[in-house]
């Protein structure tokens, strides 16, 4: 059963269903330079549905964000020990940007971990990709640490993170 989450023109945000996995490896390998085994994306699918959306046009998947929960140090209280949703990846193809399907998937993924009564919600994103910090800063996100080396290439990392209040 398909749970749409939010309408966009054309587009659709809903959440992943297993039989959209293919697709949004597909979208990976085409997007970005990391890359998850078939098992990694089936269990972050079974752990956190809530916060695995992708975005389709016309019955084609054309991004996708996926989530995951983890109990850790807070990244804004000290010596905080807290339940942290953490945005694993994150990717639109490159000819539907621009169009606010990114916006909307990470909107809908904030829901998501909401739902799971997450204190905050943190990603790393390259330092070069200006684009994304911006999104990411007008959705609350704050530049929380910058992880040098933090990429395979070698390239820093900025982890952003917002946080929660009920």
């Amino acid at each position: 059963m398909q749970v749409i989450n939010r309408q966009i023109g054309d587009y659709i945000i809903r959440r992943c269903e297993l039989s959209d996995l293919i697709p949004v490896m597909e979208i990976n390998l085409k997007t970005l330079p990391e890359h998850y085994s078939d098992y990694f994306y089936e269990s972050l699918l079974a752990e956190m549905p809530e916060a695995f959306l992708v975005a389709e046009d016309h019955g084609k998947l054309v991004g996708y964000i996926m989530c995951k929960t983890e109990y850790g140090f807070s990244n804004f209280k000290k010596l905080g020990f807290v339940k942290k949703g953490h945005v694993v990846s994150v990717a639109v193809l490159e000819e539907y940007r621009k169009k606010g399907l990114g916006s909307a998937i990470v909107e809908e993924s904030i829901k998501g971990v909401k739902e799971r009564r997450c204190d905050e919600l943190y990603l790393e994103v390259r330092c070069s990709n200006n684009d994304a910090v911006r999104l990411y800063e007008k959705l609350g996100f704050f530049i929380k640490q910058r992880h040098k080396a933090y990429y395979r290439d070698g390239e820093d990392a900025f982890l952003m993170a917002i946080e929660f209040t009920y």
